[in-house]
């Protein structure tokens, strides 16, 4: 069976054709040694409580960069370092106005609609 190397954590063995080889599944109760996917992104260990997105420790990212910084991680693999994420900011702050038609969309709720219907109507119009 083909052998993968990821950027981080262990070597993993690509099984998909294991069943129409063998006839046979694996067992591993609780999802404990299985990847799920392949990402170049996210990178989890439960056991040893990591998760990085591109690298970078989820509590660095949450300590020491806002919001549309870690867009920019996401988006381009590293942190945007000073006019980059001004930039980004400004980029992205340009294109976050909505259409004043949308007033209109959400007064034709009722006042006591439930929130994620009326979420779910706008999301829907945008």
């Amino acid at each position: 069976m083909p052998v993968y190397s990821g950027n981080i954590g262990p070597d993993v063995i690509d099984i998909r054709k294991l069943y129409a080889q063998s006839g046979m599944f694996t067992y591993d109760p609780g999802f404990l040694s299985t990847a799920s996917c392949q990402s170049a992104i996210t990178y989890i260990d439960g056991d040893k409580g990591e998760l990085l997105y591109r690298g970078y420790p989820i509590e660095q990212l949450a300590n020491k960069a806002d919001y549309l910084d870690t867009c920019y991680l996401l988006l381009n693999g590293e942190l945007p370092v000073g006019q980059q994420s001004k930039d980004f900011h400004k980029l992205v702050n340009q294109h976050t106005m909505v259409n004043e038609q949308m007033q209109f969309f959400l007064r034709g709720f009722r006042r006591d609609a439930h929130p994620m219907a009326v979420l779910t109507g706008l999301i829907g119009a945008l």
